[in-house]
């Protein structure tokens, strides 16, 4: 639980080029969920530690108090989770145990929008695009908090150097040497506890170094008569740069935008994508804060330069961590008539949230508003369900097989053949 709700934070990328592709192990148990709170600490903590711990807290329980999007805090009583998991955090003798306790209480909320990220965790998403040290993996969460699976591992990295694989698990459990809640620096080495995919525990030293950032944003025209635009979040300039791609672009040229991974990002910058394909002034959702006011959210321009929306065929790949805005954005589309959703159903984490830096430079993420659909959808809980199930599995990662991206064109081939079947089976008149 503590686990699945930082996705949106860590977006998909953060340090020691550990794309933190879902929610941190932020010192779970794996008897969290029926575990009571441990007793305070019989050592005695530095002084400062604790006045920091007694901030960050209640920063943390006095914000969700005044301003999460639904007053009545879902049932939850607030005072009660205070008077549980005040305890536990003044007593934290490190950020594990302290955001541990935070992660604990946030998830009585039952929402994924809700999350806090230790500062180590939030320095690595502020240099998200930065040159920094890294070390090449692609983590996801696992469900019982204490390891993460490798998905990907980046080539001419120290871990691709060292062997290290897709489909390897990293255990971050308690006495793990390394978890994400502890920096990594350039040249300094870490040792992570590795289970290659026979199950053989592994100890492995890896000598983090400068790395070049990855994009934010990719283009790829390789395939004939098809452009893919992958967007790895919905960052500041995704519209100007998506706009900047379809300029010119020939109407028979087929367009997928691949939001697998996709954490969302910037309300504003899923307007300008959908701007891109949908007329201005369209309704493509509607957004209810904690006031209870509605307020609609219609296409408001700002594709980069283009004046229209273009017409190619679009195809939208999603799979099941594509959240937020990544979800948003395929369910306007596909409301509209206006693409093919491919891949596997997204996580249904589609609240607006917004960041508060943490006395400590953690970073705590609330969620402000509802969010419904153009048709009245909340895709809260339920995500979207796309239009042609294509999911992919780390079997297929590991062959460099794509089952969704081949779906997609072949989806888009096929509705630009069908007009023409349909002319050759019409009868002579």
């Amino acid at each position: 639980m503590i686990l699945r709700r930082l996705f949106h934070i860590l977006s998909a990328s953060a340090a020691m080029g550990l794309a933190l592709i879902a929610a941190p192990a932020f010192g779970a148990d794996p008897d969290a969920a029926t575990a009571t709170p441990a007793a305070a600490a019989s050592t005695p903590l530095d002084p400062g530690r604790a006045r920091m711990n007694q901030r960050v807290f209640d920063r943390v329980w006095s914000e969700v108090r005044s301003q999460y999007y639904d007053p009545g805090l879902h049932g939850v009583d607030w005072h009660a989770a205070r008077q549980t998991w005040r305890p536990v955090a003044l007593t934290a003798a490190d950020d594990r145990t302290l955001y541990r306790a935070i992660g604990e209480m946030l998830d009585l909320l039952d929402d994924d929008h809700a999350g806090a990220a230790p500062p180590a965790v939030a320095r690595r998403q502020d240099t998200l695009r930065q040159r920094r040290a890294a070390i090449g993996v692609s983590l996801r969460a696992e469900p019982s908090g204490d390891a993460w699976l490798i998905e990907q591992v980046r080539p001419g990295s120290p871990a691709a150097e060292a062997g290290v694989a897709a489909g390897w698990r990293l255990i971050t459990g308690e006495g793990a040497p390394w978890t994400p809640e502890q920096d990594i620096a350039e040249g300094r080495a870490v040792t992570l506890t590795l289970v290659d995919g026979e199950g053989v525990t592994r100890p492995l030293t890896l000598t983090p170094r400068m790395m070049e950032p990855t994009p934010a944003f990719v283009a790829d025209r390789s395939r004939p008569g098809v452009l893919v635009l992958t967007v790895d979040g919905f960052e500041l300039g995704l519209g100007r740069w998506m706009g900047a791609q379809l300029q010119n672009l020939p109407p028979e040229t087929d367009v997928v935008i691949d939001l697998r991974g996709n954490p969302g990002g910037r309300l504003a910058e899923a307007d300008a994508v959908l701007s891109c394909f949908l007329p201005r002034d369209r309704l493509w959702a509607a957004r209810t804060g904690r006031s209870g006011r509605r307020v609609e959210l219609r296409t408001g321009g700002g594709c980069g330069d283009l004046d229209a929306p273009v017409g190619n065929d679009v195809a939208v790949l999603v799979d099941g961590n594509s959240r937020s805005a990544a979800e948003l954005t395929p369910a306007a589309l596909q409301e509209a008539r206006r693409a093919v959703v491919v891949g596997a159903a997204t996580a249904g984490a589609v609240l607006i949230s917004q960041e508060t830096r943490l006395p400590d430079g953690g970073r705590l993420s609330l969620s402000r508003a509802d969010l419904v659909t153009s048709g009245g959808v909340r895709l809260e809980k339920r995500g979207v369900t796309p239009d042609i199930a294509a999911p992919q599995t780390l079997d297929d990662r590991r062959a460099g097989r794509d089952p969704g991206m081949d779906a997609a064109v072949a989806a888009l081939a096929g509705s630009r053949a069908e007009p023409a079947m349909a002319l050759q089976a019409a009868p002579a008149l």
